[in-house]
């Protein structure tokens, strides 16, 4: 038995790479100072996975942003605009992904949506009508001799030709499928390369095979690959799928000259049967994906053991690998020093899974695994009773009725209610929530959380900053206010702190995009409401004001897929419970007098599954209701937001409208307000607030710039119906672009009013 990682996480076990590529922004280091954190980064994680057994070890899996524009970048696809900065690779690769504002030039940064159904963001690839897809960069190269150097054998790992063609976007006239011959013709120099660097295995990424192919889509596979592995030689190619299973493809899969097939195990629902069905041939390598990369809790070697010994009884040459590339999990649990063994002991961290590797290796070349100590200690674990049920919870939820899901009256009559109680201008211009966390904010959380200052210290400093906030609102003239949510380290952690049934960790962070990580909260057990969680702040807030404040709170879809969640129930159960505890939320803040209340599904996407045929049974059948039930007990005359992040809407408008929001804001000026027409075409019914500039990227868009594009909306939807909105909230962001940006926001939404 041989073990394999897809990918490891790059970030570092401290979040090296995020700190020293922040500082590279603030012109604090230099290039080859950010060069050399991320040499030493992937010397490390190639040593640990070497020290772990692992056989087949992964290089180009490190990025300094994204792994997709990495893959642009390589193979040339650099929009022009980028290029005519002049400025180094480096900052023109980050130009790419952050955008730029400079003495070169202004540009936006490329579009950024989540990737398949996780928490991870891509950078989108833009193909212009003259650009030359080609291999013209070295990185895969380097860091395989860079490997090598240090005696390390890896597989460079590529995203492959059919996956990158369907995530590009072409912004002339020509069609993606103007560029396929150029596209193949760059993947068979990839290959050549490789050869000639003496490359034993190549790893091509190619997650687009789990979702649903026609046979046009089929054909493209086809054709890339058969060009492709044409020119292989003596390299081997390893064809990796992951996030489901690659049923529309599998039969013509294994009669490729692919040398292994990477699958996915644990997202993949008809993985094993494809095997039962069509057999897998004994001259390739199955890399089995039996380690799940997308969640923390240890894997059950029992079941794990069975699949490999079912596969081991067809005399399937077998590799055992992750589901995924570890990118999706934190590093390790060694950093862990507040939450107890009995907790720890179930979880398992990117370095745990490598341990998992090397027990399951040894499992599977034993004659007798049943005797071997690691198996009968794992088999212990999974025989334990944890303390995860509550009888309150279910009894609540069994009395939950289909009445509790629907609002009255119907949405059109509520609006003219709440546009005769809320007396809001045309265009109402508002922020989605939190604004900057300055290193004042942070530090009193810190100093709060380590005991150095006492709560009402804490309290004290966030009401002044509160207070700040709502009178700076106020001078500029938005028309809703926010209180800026200073309280808040993330907007999932937050909310769970207050809810029982999670756990939270120390240093278990996960890349989200570029330096923004996060630490997923942890659900362990069933979900209820402990004490009010924002009430204090809002109606503080709310008190500084004659104007409308919002009260801000996460949804339980979003709670749900920005945790890791149980395996021990359904999602739809957690989803149900954390539902139940966002309605006591929402109903006490209505009694407090706070008149419009938003519910932030910004991953409402994400767990969706990847084929169309399971949209509806296995996600937005109770997706949708589980948001419904957080609102319907409110008044009519309380209007209810919620905000959505990156992600592509145009395919569930119909399922968004059927949230029975009042309002809903989103992003849309990296895709530069594509959604717009999705929402006629849809009759969508909702108010809406698309996102008039990019709150991810530092550049300070001009009243100009947000007057086109609040034309450009209002196009597409009528004017009693839009609000003006930054496109996310504004947590990341430095306070002087925050307030300039803000500025002319509201100046734009002034200059169309004086226009209606």
């Amino acid at each position: 038995m041989q073990t394999s990682v897809i990918g490891f996480p790059r970030i570092g076990t401290l979040r090296e790479l995020k700190f020293a590529s922040e500082k590279y922004f603030k012109k604090e280091i230099t290039t080859e100072e950010l060069l050399q954190t991320g040499k030493t980064l992937r010397e490390t994680h190639w040593n640990t996975q070497k020290k772990a057994g692992i056989d087949y070890i992964s290089c180009n899996d490190f990025s300094y942003y994204d792994m997709l524009l990495d893959t642009a970048v390589l193979f040339n696809i650099i929009p022009k605009r980028y290029k005519e900065l002049n400025l180094s690779e480096t900052d023109t690769y980050f130009a790419m992904a952050r955008g730029y504002q400079g003495t070169s030039g202004d540009v936006k940064a490329l579009a950024m949506k989540k990737w398949f159904n996780t928490n991870y963001h891509y950078i989108v690839p833009e193909i212009e009508d003259d650009t030359e897809i080609r291999l013209s960069g070295n990185k895969p190269f380097e860091e395989y001799n860079e490997a090598k150097a240090i005696g390390i054998e890896t597989k460079p790992v590529v995203i492959g030709a059919y996956t990158l063609l369907k995530l590009c976007r072409c912004t002339g006239k020509k069609s993606l499928n103007d560029y396929e011959d150029a596209a193949i013709k760059a993947y068979q120099d990839f290959l050549k390369k490789c050869e000639e660097n003496e490359i034993a295995w190549i790893q091509f990424d190619e997650p687009a095979l789990v979702q649903d192919m026609d046979s046009k889509d089929a054909a493209l596979f086809h054709k890339i690959y058969d060009a492709v592995l044409s020119v292989k030689d003596k390299s081997q190619v390893l064809l990796q799928t992951y996030f489901g299973d690659v049923r529309d493809i599998y039969a013509d899969l294994i009669k490729m000259p692919f040398d292994g097939i990477g699958l996915d195990f644990m997202e993949g629902k008809e993985t094993y049967a494809l095997i039962e069905k069509y057999d897998f041939p004994q001259d390739k390598l199955l890399f089995a994906g039996l380690i799940n990369g997308k969640n923390i809790w240890k894997n059950h070697y029992e079941k794990t053991m069975q699949t490999l010994t079912k596969l081991q009884e067809r005399e399937i040459r077998s590799v055992l690998s992750t589901s995924c590339s570890l990118l999706h999990v934190p590093y390790t649990v060694k950093h862990e020093s507040v939450l107890s063994a009995k907790y720890l002991s179930y979880f398992a961290f990117a370095e745990e899974k490598l341990t998992e590797l090397a027990d399951l290796k040894k499992l599977a070349e034993s004659k007798d695994y049943h005797a071997e100590a690691a198996y009968q200690e794992n088999t212990k674990l999974f025989a334990e009773e944890r303390d995860c049920f509550n009888a309150d919870v279910h009894k609540r939820l069994s009395l939950v009725t289909e009445s509790d899901y629907v609002r009255e009256p119907i949405r059109s009559e509520r609006h003219k209610l709440q546009k005769n109680e809320l007396a809001l201008p045309e265009f109402p211009t508002t922020t989605i929530g939190s604004f900057p966390q300055t290193k004042d904010v942070k530090a009193n959380r810190s100093a709060y959380r380590r005991g150095e200052i006492s709560e009402k210290e804490y309290k004290e400093f966030n009401k002044r900053k509160i207070a700040e906030c709502v009178r700076w609102q106020e001078e500029i003239g938005l028309d809703v206010l926010v209180h800026g949510e200073y309280e808040r380290n993330d907007m999932v952690e937050y909310f769970g702190e207050s809810l029982g049934g999670f756990l939270f960790t120390e240093k278990a962070w996960v890349q989200s995009y570029g330096t923004r990580c996060v630490k997923p909260p942890i659900i362990w057990g069933d979900v209820y409401r402990e004490k009010p969680i924002t009430v204090e702040w809002s109606v503080y807030a709310q008190s500084l004001t004659e104007k409308i404040m919002k009260g801000m709170l996460t949804g339980p879809v979003t709670i749900l897929n920005w945790s890791f969640p149980r395996e021990d129930i359904s999602i739809k159960e957690s989803i149900s419970q954390i539902a139940l505890a966002i309605r006591d939320e929402v109903l006490d803040l209505e009694r407090n007098g706070i008149r419009i209340i938003q519910i932030d599904e910004a991953a409402l996407r994400e767990k969706l599954p990847l084929r169309k045929s399971d949209w509806q049974k296995e996600y937005l059948d109770f997706a949708i209701p589980a948001f419904r039930l957080t609102h319907s007990g409110v008044k009519p005359e309380t209007q209810i937001h919620t905000h959505m992040c990156y992600s592509e809407f145009t395919d569930i408008i119909p399922a968004i409208d059927n949230m029975d929001a009042d309002v809903i804001t989103f992003e849309a000026s990296r895709s530069d307000l594509q959604i717009l027409t999705s929402l006629k075409e849809h009759n969508f019914e909702t108010e809406v607030g698309p996102g008039v500039y990019d709150i991810h990227s530092p550049r300070v868009p001009s009243v100009e710039e947000i007057v086109a594009a609040l034309h450009t909306m209002l196009s597409k939807i009528d004017k009693e119906k839009l609000w003006v909105n930054p496109d996310c909230g504004l947590k990341t962001r430095g306070t002087p672009e925050t307030e300039k940006s803000l500025k002319n926001l509201v100046e734009a939404a002034k200059l169309i009013r004086d226009e209606a």
